[in-house]
């Protein structure tokens, strides 16, 4: 393995790690504001941002950064450098707020722009999920896979509603024929694919930031990430004003199933 890579792998559970104790501490009573784009930010937010891009930064110095919460970020940053990390430091801050642990710290790793590697910290379970393809995926130190089964109608499938209300009715289909979770971490719902959580996940309201971690882990457990619209990779400019991904995953008989009920018609899906 190119020892460069492995370096940033374990530095990122490391720094992912060191602010979990901040994470549990501050659950429901870090100070909230609305930012403009109508999501919500907490003190946390921007202090495991600071904290984690900042170490990285100092072991790696011609890496770049890219934060949900970089706030200087106004104008869209050109991805330049050949290893660049993206990073949510609190997926799900909704819940976060509300006193809700279904949440996490969600790093990923890109080398020329594609994800290699993805730490995600599943706070509800006290559980660094993390993963790659060519590496495997690992729920905590047990090396895990996505289900195989072929998709039935207690397959569970994680959802989040369009916010463009003129596609409820292509989604329609698929909360019809499944079992449907919807646990408010966009970060949590690929990730628990690759890890064998859920059979598959529907989501129309993604940024890069929300998936760039849980899209290697759920190829290294062997599912498949296909974008309908806006696929993200390979991440060329960083842009908080980015268009939202549509995006489906889960093994490839669900994959194919979840295509079929869209019924999308003239469009082939971007699939990894």
């Amino acid at each position: 393995m190119n020892p460069e890579l492995r370096k940033r792998i374990e530095a990122a559970k490391r720094a992912v790690q060191a602010q979990t104790a901040l994470l549990h501490r501050e659950f429901r009573r870090a100070q909230s504001s609305w930012k403009s784009d109508g999501t919500r930010v907490t003190a946390a937010d921007l202090a495991i941002s600071a904290a984690i891009l900042g170490e990285l930064k100092q072991q790696f110095p011609d890496d770049q950064g890219f934060s949900e919460e970089l706030l200087e970020a106004e104008q869209p940053i050109v991805a330049t450098a050949r290893y660049c990390w993206v990073l949510d430091p609190i997926d799900g801050t909704n819940n976060y707020a509300a006193g809700i642990p279904y949440c996490a710290i969600s790093l990923a790793l890109l080398e020329d722009g594609r994800p290699v590697y993805g730490v995600v910290y599943d706070m509800a379970r006290k559980t660094l999920i993390h993963g790659g393809p060519g590496f495997g995926a690992f729920d905590g130190g047990e090396k895990v896979h996505a289900r195989t089964e072929a998709p039935h109608a207690n397959s569970l499938i994680g959802f989040h509603s369009p916010s463009e209300k003129a596609l409820v009715p292509q989604a329609a289909p698929i909360i019809q024929q499944f079992k449907i979770r919807g646990l408010g971490s966009s970060a949590l719902h690929l990730a628990y694919v690759g890890i064998g959580l859920l059979d598959g996940v529907l989501d129309y309201n993604v940024r890069v930031w929300d998936i760039a971690a849980a899209h290697p882990i759920a190829l290294g457990g062997g599912a498949e990430v296909c974008y309908l619209q806006n696929n993200p990779f390979p991440l060329r400019q960083f842009d908080l004003k980015m268009p939202r991904s549509h995006y489906l995953a889960g093994n490839a008989a669900v994959c194919a199933r979840l295509r079929e009920l869209l019924t999308i018609q003239g469009h082939s899906p971007d699939c990894d």
